[in-house]
């Protein structure tokens, strides 16, 4: 497997060996050795996974301390834009964001510390997208940040008009009115 370090502290890039043959392909999505090789220590205890549609946009979603989750995504079927905006305490990168293409093609993986803000806009007529979490989803803890503030000046890929978003979704705080959600980050 390539690791690959993004211009953001901690966000990887992971693209796992595909063995293809004429029945096929086949690849290891997970191996909690290799994984840990890479630096990723994280130990996964939640998967989850999401069937969308063209425009849909997920986001930017987080779990407040102590709940904060480290995540491994992926798109099984489809291509879907993958965004991680840093929110940790301190970060020289703070606001910043990181997007990526994931689809069933290219079989990357990207991986999220604890601290950042997710989200992912689908690009085709449908995805199916996969993610594995380090912590239990705790709805109490559940946080945000609105996908369209200027500031985070993401381009989604989706047209605005075509953009099809929760109404959860549609009224998280900007960024500047977020605060230091990660201040006690563990």
């Amino acid at each position: 497997m390539q690791v690959t370090q993004t211009p953001i502290e901690g966000l990887l890039v992971i693209e796992p060996q595909v063995f293809r043959d004429a029945r096929g392909w086949f690849e290891e999505t997970y191996n909690e050795e290799r994984y840990r090789a890479a630096g990723i220590t994280a130990r996964f205890v939640q998967d989850n996974r999401s069937c969308s549609s063209y425009g849909v946009v997920r986001g930017l979603h987080f779990q407040r301390p102590p709940y904060t989750q480290a995540k491994l995504v992926s798109c099984l079927s489809g291509r879907v834009l993958d965004v991680a905006v840093d929110l940790r305490h301190g970060s020289p990168t703070y606001g910043q964001h990181f997007a990526v293409e994931l689809s069933g093609d290219n079989h990357r993986q990207f991986y999220i510390p604890r601290g950042f803000a997710h989200g992912f806009s689908v690009l085709s007529d449908t995805a199916v997208f996969t993610y594995k979490c380090d912590n239990l989803y705790h709805p109490e803890a559940d946080g945000g940040l609105l996908l369209s503030d200027p500031a985070l000046g993401i381009d989604w890929r989706i047209p605005k008009a075509d953009r099809i978003l929760s109404e959860k979704d549609g009224k998280h705080p900007l960024l500047r009115d977020l605060g230091d959600v990660f201040r006690d980050l563990d």
